[in-house]
């Protein structure tokens, strides 16, 4: 769900597998949020693995700054050594480029950084909201062309499949000045070290859900999106996104013309990437998608999106596994003993 548990090879290591990513606006500037480890939020963050911060300045889906974090090995309490760097111009695609160190520090805390960059890593509730029930049955759908079955969906006893559960976070707040454009576009990415030498990319993640309506038949995703680039996503999955909402919208009546609806979603959906506009509130809703808050009910909009007509999962913004801190990092406390659900 969302990005939880997304790829066979994030799910080998749930350090690599990112759940979600947010950017939203902040107190001193843009804020960047990337959650892996779902579920439990316990074991913290890959020693060999890059988490990079993927920036589009110009709309050509291709970064133009990257903001990446690496850390070092855990010490006996758990804690770990972490390094933001950033890269601009065509360093921002090399991952054997070095960049310039902007931050450093331990996780668990606050790493104030060069000009007003800020960075947190650890342990947080699960900011995401979805009813499983609901998303199963959008999945089965999708998958078998038929009408979603809602039938032993009861909205009254609706639950959070992510309530009580923690994730490990990538807290960034930018200075607007830093990132050089109005408009942007995010996305963030995991990579790890390979033995042969080099990098393989794991994990990515923008809007929610997105690989999973690509891939409903689950549980066993294809590593093929994970490891894929934006830019590509209309030549690689513009046609089967488009094949998938037309048979499903035409089963359950929803749009006169099941083809144009799908390919407004297809547009709407691909690239996929967070769009963003600096200094404004974000919002990813049904009329607009600027952005994406913590505990906003993105599930629905996409689901209600896809089939063309309103799809409840019936819960609130309160059934997040814990409520936003209103200051830097902005991420809701863990859970106490915070596990799978």
């Amino acid at each position: 769900m969302s990005h939880h548990l997304g790829s066979p090879a994030a799910r080998r290591d749930l350090r690599l597998d990112i759940s979600d990513v947010y950017v939203f606006p902040g107190a001193a500037g843009t804020v960047f949020v990337m959650n892996v480890n779902p579920l439990s939020g316990r074991g913290g963050f890959h020693p060999r693995a890059l988490y990079e911060f993927k920036v589009d300045t110009d709309g050509d889906a291709r970064e133009d700054l990257t903001f990446r974090v690496t850390f070092g090995a855990a010490y006996p309490n758990g804690a770990q050594r972490v390094e933001l760097r950033q890269l601009s111009g065509p360093a921002a695609r090399n991952r054997d480029a070095e960049g310039r160190i902007v931050a450093q520090g331990m996780t668990g805390a606050e790493c104030s950084g060069t000009g007003g960059i800020r960075l947190w890593s650890g342990p947080a509730a699960d900011p995401f909201i979805v009813n499983g029930v609901v998303l199963g049955a959008v999945c089965t759908a999708l998958a078998s062309g038929t009408p979603v079955d809602l039938s032993g969906f009861d909205p009254t006893g609706a639950s959070n499949a992510f309530g009580g559960t923690n994730v490990s976070a990538i807290v960034l707040e930018v200075p607007d000045g830093v990132l050089g454009a109005k408009g942007i576009g995010f996305w963030g990415v995991t990579a790890l070290a390979t033995d042969a030498g080099g990098w393989r990319q794991v994990s990515r993640c923008a809007q929610p859900l997105v690989n999973t309506l690509l891939h409903p038949v689950g549980p066993e995703l294809p590593d093929d999106y994970d490891a894929s680039e934006p830019h590509e996503d209309l030549q690689r999955y513009g046609r089967r996104l488009t094949e998938l909402v037309t048979r499903v919208v035409a089963a359950t009546r929803t749009a006169s013309d099941p083809v144009a609806h799908a390919r407004r979603v297809r547009d709407a959906l691909l690239p996929d990437i967070l769009p963003y506009r600096l200094g404004t509130a974000a919002a990813f809703g049904f009329t607009q998608r600027n952005g994406r808050g913590l505990g906003e009910r993105s599930p629905e909009v996409i689901c209600s999106l896809v089939l063309n007509t309103a799809i409840t999962h019936g819960l609130g913004s309160d059934a997040a596994a814990g409520a936003p801190r209103a200051e830097f990092p902005y991420l809701p406390l863990p859970v106490p003993g915070g596990s799978s659900s």
